[in-house]
């Protein structure tokens, strides 16, 4: 199902990073929501090192057939050379949460 709903997994290094991607992916009605989550600690390799950072969360709501333009919102407003922006299916859920995603995006 091209247009299912779902869910972007986000990190970014700040929160003024973080409020600048938020507000971005609103403006465009990209999603509906963005749960911004700060004083998350990531564990990660990077160009062969093994590394960790203190980062910033965001999780958003939104429709498959949006990711795309996500995708490009998040990478012009972001600091990282390679985001995270993963998505994944809602698979179930409140019908009228669910309904108000679809509705709030465009």
């Amino acid at each position: 199902m091209a247009d299912q709903e779902i869910v972007i997994y986000i990190t970014s290094a700040n929160i003024n990073e973080a409020h600048k991607i938020a507000e971005a992916l609103l403006a465009e009605r990209k999603v509906a929501c963005v749960n911004v989550i700060p004083g998350v600690k990531s564990y990660f390799w990077w160009q062969g090192k093994r590394e960790s950072t203190p980062e910033v969360f965001l999780m958003a709501k939104s429709r498959l057939s949006l990711f795309p333009e996500v995708v490009e919102l998040v990478k012009k407003n972001h600091s990282y050379e390679i985001p995270e922006i993963i998505a994944l299916p809602i698979i179930a859920g409140s019908q009228d949460y669910l309904n108000w995603i679809r509705e709030e995006t465009k």
